[in-house]
C-alpha cells in the first residue's frame, strides 16, 4: 500500500470526525465525577475513550491546518498550536485520570474529589498541588485555541465554514459555564463534537474537488 498526502489527509479527516463523535458519546448519561465512580470499570472505559478522543483530535486538527497552510497564515499557525497544546494537556490529564486517580481513590478520596471538583469548575475544599495550574492551562489552550484555529479555518475558505464557525462558537460558549449553573455543562461539548465531524467530513471529502478543477482546463485544451 503506497503512502500518499492525499490518503493521509483523508485518514486525518476520518480521525476528526470520529473524536466528534466520541466527544459527544463520552458525555452520554456520564455519572458524577467523585472518589467512588473512579473506582469503577465504566469510569476506566471512559476515560481509555478520553484518551483515543485527545490522539484522533490532534491528528485531526494536524490534517486540517496542513490541508491550508497557506490559506491559514500566521492566525492558523497560532490557532493549530494552541489548540494543540490544549489537546495534549486534556490527554495527559485524561491519563492521569485513567492510571493514577483510580489507584490513590480508596486512600486519598478527598484528593480525588477535589482534582474532579477542579475540573468540573466546583469548589474545592483541600490543596491538589499542580493539578490546579495544569487544569487551568488545560482550559485555557483548549478555548483559546478552538476559538483562534476556527476563526482561522472560517477565514481560509478551505473547509466547510459553517463548521468552523461553529468550532469558535462552541469555544467561546464554554466560557458562560459559570453564569449557567442550573444548565449541564457536559452539553457544550455538543458545538465543539459537530464541528469537528463537520470539519474532518470536509477534509475526507474535499480533496476531490481541486483535482476536478485542475484537470478542467486541460480538457478545455484539447477540446479547442
Amino acid at each position: 500500500m503506497s503512502i500518499t498526502t492525499t490518503k493521509l489527509t483523508r485518514w486525518a479527516g476520518l480521525s476528526a470526525a470520529a473524536a466528534g463523535l466520541l466527544f459527544i458519546g463520552v458525555q452520554i448519561n456520564h455519572p458524577h465525577l467523585d472518589a467512588d465512580f473512579a473506582a469503577t470499570t465504566e469510569y476506566t472505559v471512559r476515560q481509555s475513550l478520553k484518551i483515543l478522543m485527545a490522539g484522533l483530535s490532534l491528528i485531526g486538527i494536524t490534517g486540517m491546518y496542513l490541508r491550508q497552510v497557506a490559506q491559514a497564515g500566521a492566525l492558523g499557525l497560532i490557532g493549530y498550536l494552541v489548540f494543540g497544546a490544549g489537546y495534549l494537556i486534556m490527554m495527559s490529564m485524561e491519563v492521569i485520570g485513567a492510571v493514577v486517580l483510580p489507584t490513590v481513590a480508596r486512600s486519598e478520596p478527598g484528593y480525588v474529589n477535589d482534582v474532579f471538583a477542579t475540573v468540573m469548575g466546583d469548589p474545592v475544599a483541600g490543596d491538589i498541588g499542580l493539578m490546579f495550574g495544569l487544569n487551568l492551562a488545560s482550559a485555557v489552550t483548549f478555548l483559546g485555541g478552538g476559538l483562534l484555529f476556527g476563526i482561522a479555518l472560517f477565514r481560509a475558505k478551505v473547509l466547510a465554514r459553517w463548521a468552523a464557525a461553529l468550532l469558535a462558537v462552541g469555544a467561546v460558549a464554554t466560557l458562560a459555564l459559570p453564569l449557567l449553573p442550573q444548565v449541564n455543562d457536559r452539553l457544550f461539548a455538543l458545538p465543539i463534537g459537530v464541528a469537528l465531524i463537520g470539519l474532518g467530513y470536509s477534509l475526507w471529502s474535499g480533496l476531490r474537488t481541486p483535482a476536478v478543477q485542475a484537470s478542467a482546463p486541460v480538457d478545455q485544451v484539447r477540446v479547442q
